[in-house]
């Protein structure tokens, strides 16, 4: 297993921590690492509300890239509650999609860490509207 990905998958389980923080809202059920093209890793827990104002770790973890001044992913990686790992959903792809509009295809993202069975973010968003 390539170093950054442990690096990764460790970095998001340490912050996989299903909690509640309120009658209406839960966080940490999923953690997700993402890897900018700088080298640094970046954390999020998706946070769950019984609206549509939730999130998924995915999006947490790039915007808290955003937030620290970077905008390039390069690897992305998701613990689910069962420990494996899957795939971002629609919208988080949306996300990665929108921000690296041209050059979203090449992010790597972590499918079965206990396999190191990865795709590309343009395998599994093919014929995307942005191209």
């Amino acid at each position: 297993m390539d170093k950054v990905w442990t690096e990764m998958y460790e970095a998001a389980k340490s912050v996989l921590c299903e909690r509640r923080i309120s009658d209406y809202v839960s966080c940490g059920e999923v953690a997700a690492a993402v890897l900018s093209k700088s080298g640094r890793i970046y954390t999020g827990v998706c946070i769950d509300t019984c609206s549509t104002l939730g999130i998924c770790a995915e999006r947490n973890a790039i915007f808290n890239m955003i937030t620290n001044g970077e905008s390039e992913i390069d690897k992305v990686l998701c613990i689910l509650p069962d420990g494996s790992n899957g795939a971002p959903c629609g919208a988080c792809r949306e996300l990665m999609v929108q921000l690296m509009a041209g050059h979203y295809q090449d992010v790597e993202i972590m499918l079965d860490y206990a396999t190191g069975r990865t795709v590309k973010l343009g395998e599994i968003t093919p014929e995307w509207w942005i191209k």
